[in-house]
């Protein structure tokens, strides 16, 4: 008794060369799932403008760093840097929610005997009010060299102008997160 197959609307027998029939069988086309990576030349960078005005700290941030990154893209690439420019308007409106705004307090070095600044939210927005959007985004980054360029790619403006009109930013609206 001979067990046969209909393989490629063919009769094949199972005993006849059964050899030669088991390579057509199992012969796959390995084109057709091949992982496609992004190379730096590929990537498309679009600029997106947000607004932060009444928007959480955190929050707002934990999405921009998203976009610098490339995360929201599926052609994401953790080695290659495929995000995109952000441009940031009213930083000066950010919200911090709780006691954060006097009691969260940035640490800085001089470099000199005796040199440890201290600076909360409050001084930070009457000193530069970008800072405090800045380093909330830069420390969601990675501490590499791929995080220092994705960051080059962040415009952070305290009021509602910024400068980069001509790249015609597209505007993201995030609910109140």
């Amino acid at each position: 008794m001979s067990i046969s197959w209909f393989i490629n609307s063919k009769k094949v027998s199972l005993h006849s060369n059964f050899k030669e029939n088991k390579k057509n069988f199992y012969k796959v086309n390995t084109l057709s799932y091949k992982t496609k990576t992004v190379t730096p030349k590929d990537t498309v960078r679009k600029w997106y403008l947000v607004d932060a005005e009444n928007q959480t700290l955190g929050r707002i941030s934990s999405e921009i760093a998203k976009i610098l990154q490339g995360k929201n893209k599926p052609s994401y690439t953790p080695n290659i840097d495929t995000g995109d420019h952000v441009v940031i308007i009213n930083a000066e409106k950010v919200v911090l929610t709780g006691k954060k705004l006097t009691d969260k307090v940035y640490i800085r070095h001089t470099g000199y005997p005796g040199g440890q600044r201290f600076m909360t939210p409050k001084e930070a927005f009457a000193k530069k009010p970008e800072f405090v959007l800045e380093n909330a985004i830069s420390h969601m980054l990675p501490r590499t060299r791929l995080g220092r360029a994705m960051f080059k790619k962040l415009h952070v403006f305290a009021g509602a102008e910024h400068t980069h009109t001509a790249q015609k930013p597209e505007v993201l609206k995030f609910n109140k997160i």
